[in-house]
Order: C-alpha cells, then structure tokens, then sequence
C-alpha cells in the first residue's frame, strides 16, 4: 500500500502535469492566433479637421461662378431596372451647355456629324425640351413647370412606361429618356445654392462618417479602403420643435476638404436628387476657378441617372452675362407640341 505521502507527491506531479498540459495548449492557440494574418480595408488619410464654417465656407466658393459655357460630354442611364440590380447606359453624346443663376440652363445634345439630337432650356420657372432625333412621332415640344410632378411619358408622348419587351433602337431610347428629363435639375447640381443662415433660417448640424468604398487606385480588384467624410446636414426648422432635412452635403476629408456629394430631400423626407462631384481641377483660361469637371446627377424617382463631363475646363467662358431669351427655347421646327401641365389638369 503506498503510504500517504507518495500519494501527496503523486498528487503534486498529476496537478502540475496537467497544468503544463493547458499552458501548452493556451499558449499554442494564442501562437496560432497571432501567426494567422488576416487583410482588413484600410482606412485612407491623411484625414483633414474642419469647423462647419470650413465647411459651408467650401460650398459656398462654389457658389459665387455666376454663370458657365462650355462643351461637355452626356452620359445618360436609365436605371428603371435599379430592383433587379440592372442599369440601361446610352452611348455618350456630345453637347454644349449654358448655366446662368438662378437656375437658368440652356442645352444642345448632339449625335455624329454634329447632327442635335435634342434642345433645352429653363428659365429658372419653366422647361422647354425639342426632341429633334429620330422617326416623326417621335419627335416633339415638350413643356412644362419646374416645380410640378408629371408621369413619365412613353414612346407616343402619352403617359405610361415603355415596353421593355420590344425595346427600339439605341437612338429612339435615348429619345425617349430625353424626353423625361428636367433642365432644371441639372442647375441644381451644376450651380449649387449658396448657404446663408441668416437670409433662409436654415440651421447646419455636422457629424462624422466612414464609407466602405472599392479602392479607387485599384479599378481591376474588388480590394476595398475606408474613406472618411463630414456631413453637413441642412435643417430647416418647423412647427411643434420639429426639422426637416433639405440637403446633405458629403465632404471628402482625405488630404483635404472636398465636396463629393450631395443629396437633396422633399418634404417628407424622400430622397430626390442624388450628386456625385468629381475630383476639382481648374476653369478657365487664367484657372484660378477650381471646380469638379466631372458631375452624375441621380433622380431615383424618375429613374434616371445623367453624368455631365467638361471636355476642355481650361476653355469655358465664366461669369458672362446672358440675356434671358437664351434660356427660353420656341418650337422653331414646327413639332408637335406636349403640353404637360395641359395633360396633367385633363387627366384630373
């Protein structure tokens, strides 16, 4: 019989054996675990610090070109499709463009030999839209106001959607999409409104986000980086201690202070207007104006997107003076005419 104290050494060398059993195992785990490397996005910087006056200051440099001319390029898609994860893109047009506050444009979209496809304009109140491509019921005289909403209008000029089973060619598409888009909404995202607390009550409200976005220095890998932005939140304020976002300003931060987007809401709080700025470069002949050269405009309820691109920024003409019959188009070709605030008060 082993006598009491052999017990109590073979207790000891049990106990002390199953202690180096578990810190084996332990610290060959941890071993593992710091061996084992595993590939996070990387957070882009330097991240730049600024004040909501940098910040409405920014916008608001933008603000003071009082008017644009130049050549640009037009990228239209219809994103109709956008729930089955499908966008239409038109071949790019070329195009001209006259921009002139508050919110005046006036544009010429043209196909091969310089042949115009369509002609618009706003002046701040009303559009004109001469759809000038295509077979002859195709072309027509499209007006309206700025500020109503009106259903889409199909191939025949009547209200509906397209028949997407028999789709027509590339031209009568792009056609069609002309025919559903607003001048003014290109003002609004090519001369951005000025921010002016005082005059318009509005109150701003800043705050810090990080997006996971594809690595842009790397265009043929899905390698994603995180990039930092300030928010600048445009509030206006209403009854019962209540406000209601207008517009969200989204500033780059990565070795600047950059405005990189900007969203825009209807009173019940429904995204209308989606705009993605380009990086800034300069204007003009003398290039002391920097602005982006490159501007996508995204109207999710009227399920269009529209990507404006200036082919010689160095060569726009700045800050000249136009009279306002520039920005009223007339039916010089003699089309048929769509009135649409006509259309919309029968259907009533």
């Amino acid at each position: 019989m082993q006598n009491p104290t052999c017990r109590r050494i073979s207790a000891k060398l049990t106990t002390r054996a199953t202690l180096v059993l578990l810190l084996a195992l332990t610290f060959g785990s941890a071993c593992n675990l710091v061996h084992k490397r595993v590939e996070t996005e990387k957070l882009l910087t330097p991240l730049v610090d600024a004040k909501t006056s940098d910040l409405i200051a920014s916008v608001n440099r933008l603000a003071g070109v009082r008017s644009l001319h130049g050549r640009v390029d037009i990228q239209f898609e219809d994103t109709s499709f956008a729930t089955s994860g499908i966008a239409e893109k038109y071949r790019t047009a070329d195009g001209s463009i006259t921009l002139q506050r508050p919110g005046k444009v006036y544009l010429v979209i043209q196909g091969p030999l310089a042949i115009d496809i369509a002609q618009m304009t706003s002046d701040g109140e009303h559009f004109r839209i001469a759809v000038l491509k295509g077979d002859e019921k195709y072309r027509r005289f499209v007006k309206g106001t700025n500020n109503a909403v009106y259903p889409k209008l199909d191939m025949d000029g009547d209200a509906g959607g397209t028949d997407k089973k028999n789709k027509p060619a590339s031209d009568v598409q792009t056609v069609n999409a002309l025919s559903n888009l607003r001048p003014q909404h290109l003002t609004d995202a090519l001369l951005i409104n000025p921010l002016d607390p005082q005059a318009t009550g509005a109150l701003y409200a800043q705050s810090e986000f990080f997006e996971s976005e594809k690595d842009p220095g790397k265009t043929d890998t899905s390698k994603r980086v995180v990039r930092g932005y300030y928010f600048l939140d445009e509030l206006q304020p209403g009854a019962n201690n209540s406000a209601r976002l207008v517009r969200r300003f989204w500033f780059d931060r990565v070795g600047g202070i950059r405005l990189a987007r900007l969203q825009s809401f209807d009173e019940k709080g429904a995204l209308v207007n989606d705009v993605s700025y380009g990086p800034l470069v300069r204007f003009g002949a003398e290039g002391n104006l920097q602005m982006p050269a490159r501007i996508s405009i995204t109207r999710p309820q009227e399920h269009y997107r529209i990507t404006i691109t200036y082919q010689e920024p160095e060569a726009l003409t700045i800050d000249k003076e136009y009279v306002p019959e520039v920005f009223v188009l007339t039916n010089k070709w003699g089309l048929t005419e769509v009135d649409l605030d006509a259309k919309k008060n029968n259907s009533q």
